[in-house]
């Protein structure tokens, strides 16, 4: 099983940008997906969640209202949308994905399966 996350980049504080982590090697469309970042220095966070149906997401506080996290079960994919960025939000993103639960979950334990991570840096 192997989950590839794209789409990271360099941007200025208020660009956007777009990730989206495609799986393989399994499906994925009965079991919640996520995306965690860690900044240099920090430990890992949850940013955002999916439920298997893509019903239910979870947010983390610092990124409620300018991310949006979707996915396509069809092609197996998990998204990130990212609006308006802040030199806070510069990390390595990872995408992951739970063997075990259907519902969207903030817990690193949850989950099973984890990309290698795509670095966003935003500059001020």
């Amino acid at each position: 099983v192997q989950l590839q996350a794209s789409g990271g980049g360099l941007v200025q504080a208020g660009d956007s940008l777009r990730l989206f982590c495609i799986a393989s090697g399994r499906t994925f469309s009965s079991n919640a997906m996520g995306w965690f970042r860690q900044a240099p220095g920090k430990e890992r966070e949850f940013v955002a969640a999916i439920s298997w149906g893509g019903g239910d997401t979870k947010y983390a506080d610092s990124v409620k209202g300018r991310f949006t996290i979707s996915r396509d079960n069809a092609k197996n994919t998990v998204y990130l949308q990212m609006n308006s960025l802040k030199p806070a939000d510069t990390a390595v993103y990872y995408c992951t994905a739970s063997g075990r639960y259907g519902g969207s979950r903030w817990d690193a334990t949850a989950y099973d399966y984890w990309g290698q991570g795509t670095q966003v840096t935003v500059s001020s």
